[in-house]
């Protein structure tokens, strides 16, 4: 199983700003942190905020927080509902053109495999991968003051 750059983005972002929750962050920081794309970015946060995860705050001194407490934000549910196509192999999608799909018994087994590894996923929060003891280091890694 594969995550996309836009799923792995958000969950930095949410990362980012429970590390630092107590202060307003903007896209240009994090992007800055992580060295990623503030195009990218961009649509990550818009996305985020529209789902709830995230506030943002316009102006000068604008910028966003979590609006939900990490131990709210399920893991399982966050890759759910930011990945566009969970299909581990083509006869998982609508458009299959593999001439076996009917008789194929490779296709429960992927299935299968893609339960259990959403199912791990659904065991965590994002307070449960933001151990307190790596705080220090996430801080000093992605540069926050």
């Amino acid at each position: 199983m594969h995550i996309t750059r836009y799923t792995d983005y958000s969950l930095r972002v949410l990362m980012y700003l429970a590390v630092q929750s107590d202060r307003l962050a903007t896209i240009q920081e994090i992007a800055d942190s992580y060295d990623i794309s503030k195009n990218h970015l961009m649509k990550v946060v818009h996305q985020l905020n529209k789902k709830g995860y995230i506030e943002t705050v316009r102006g000068k001194k604008g910028g966003m927080r979590l609006h939900m407490t990490p131990e709210e934000i399920n893991v399982g549910i966050l890759v759910r509902e930011t990945e566009h196509d969970l299909s581990i192999v083509e006869c998982h999608s609508s458009q299959t053109a593999c001439k076996i799909s009917p008789v194929c018994g490779l296709q429960p087994v992927f299935k299968e495999a893609l339960q259990a590894f959403l199912s791990v996923l659904d065991q965590y929060t994002l307070k449960d991968v933001m151990k307190d003891q790596y705080k220090p280091q996430l801080l000093r890694l992605l540069q926050i003051a």
